[in-house]
């Protein structure tokens, strides 16, 4: 048996997401597009479900599979992306205080982020420097009992929701290279804000904001790691995460996919049944083909992380299953806008959601040339 089939807990998991997704979320998916507002009826749904714990170790009252959290966010991508992008946005803050923090600040945060009353933000990309993490500018001035952040952010999504934002600066003086850290800033913080709510492609119910420092008081002990290290800790924690974003885009693909098939098997052309062509059928053939193998590369990575592979082996084939199944969803969803004719380019039908938030998907998390960069760099390592 593979390593990756499901178990007995992850196929429940499977089971109760998919119906409540059907019955509760799928309802409410064009809606939330369509406004761009923040679904907080679904976090509330996500919260009741108790869904928010589901990647912490049994000590913190969760399954401990990267797996099951997969599975669950291709449920609900299937129906609503925004509804599976909330698990997301809770789960990136948790994986990197798990991976960095101290006891204490793990006490303090974690809780909170696995019963849903507190949210966060992860913050690390600016105008200057998206993949380029070198470059950033933002600045965390030490200081006797703590530090002093100014700068600026932007794509910071979930900004406006969140009670506390994990940020990256680069500690030492401003005419230094300096070391890149992340800390812990509590919103209404004296000096920080939160900009205006960008107008996104795809992706529009969790809101992505800019967010300035303007001296900013961080105590040391929302430093994330020890100063200079703490860096590349988080950064191979969100590295073992990858698959879940891989696992959206598997989403993506196979609601697509499903939309696909209940339009083509109700339409009529010349006569026939548009799913009785075999050009048609042929469409779907790759279409699910290709959904499949993203399914499969994506629950691999996943099991591995679930198995404690870390490293080069993990890199390799986290960045594949981020990059792979993003890109099959951008290949079904054009596809599908393509099954659908004139009405998939039309408001009325929601094939073209899939469609904006699949182009999203190619971008955000690492752009899928990075993660060909890394998978190369690899593969050519001595």
């Amino acid at each position: 048996m593979p390593a990756f089939a499901l178990d007995e807990d992850q196929s429940r998991v499977q089971e109760l997401v998919r119906r409540v997704a059907r019955e509760r979320v799928a309802l409410r998916a064009d809606e939330i597009d369509r406004t761009a507002e923040y679904p907080q009826d679904m976090f509330d749904l996500l919260r009741e479900l108790g869904l928010f714990t589901l990647p912490f170790p049994p000590e913190f009252g969760g399954s401990g599979s990267l797996l099951s959290s997969c599975v669950a966010i291709e449920e609900f991508g299937r129906v609503c992306y925004n509804t599976a992008y909330l698990l997301l946005v809770q789960w990136t803050p948790i994986g990197a205080i798990l991976a960095g923090g101290t006891d204490e600040q793990k006490r303090r945060y974690l809780p909170g982020l696995a019963d849903g009353s507190r949210r966060a933000a992860f913050s690390l990309t600016e105008p200057q420097s998206g993949s380029d993490v070198a470059r950033i500018r933002t600045r965390a001035r030490r200081t006797d009992s703590g530090y002093v952040i100014n700068g600026g952010k932007i794509w910071c999504t979930n900004a406006g929701q969140s009670d506390f934002f994990l940020v990256a600066a680069k500690t030492g003086d401003d005419d230094t290279p300096g070391a890149i850290n992340f800390f812990i800033v509590e919103a209404g913080t004296p000096g920080f804000a939160v900009g205006r709510k960008e107008d996104k492609l795809g992706a529009r119910g969790v809101p992505s904001h800019a967010i300035f420092f303007e001296d900013v008081f961080v105590p040391e002990e929302n430093r994330l790691g020890e100063e200079g290290k703490g860096f590349k800790i988080v950064m191979e924690a969100l590295n073992a995460s990858r698959p879940l974003i891989g696992a959206r885009g598997v989403g993506l693909a196979q609601g697509a996919l499903d939309k696909s098939i209940a339009f083509v098997k109700d339409r009529q052309a010349f006569g026939n049944r548009v799913a009785d062509y075999q050009g048609i059928r042929w469409m779907l053939a790759d279409m699910a083909i290709q959904t499949e193998a993203a399914r499969g590369i994506v629950y691999r990575a996943a099991a591995a992380v679930d198995d404690g592979i870390r490293g080069r082996e993990l890199a390799s084939l986290a960045a594949a299953a981020k990059c792979f199944s993003s890109d099959t969803a951008m290949r079904v969803a054009t596809d599908a806008v393509q099954l659908f004719g004139a009405a998939g380019i039309s408001n009325e039908y929601p094939i073209n959601r899939y469609f904006r938030d699949a182009k999203v998907l190619q971008i955000v998390e690492g752009t899928n040339q990075i993660q060909r960069n890394i998978i190369a760099r690899n593969l050519v390592a001595d």
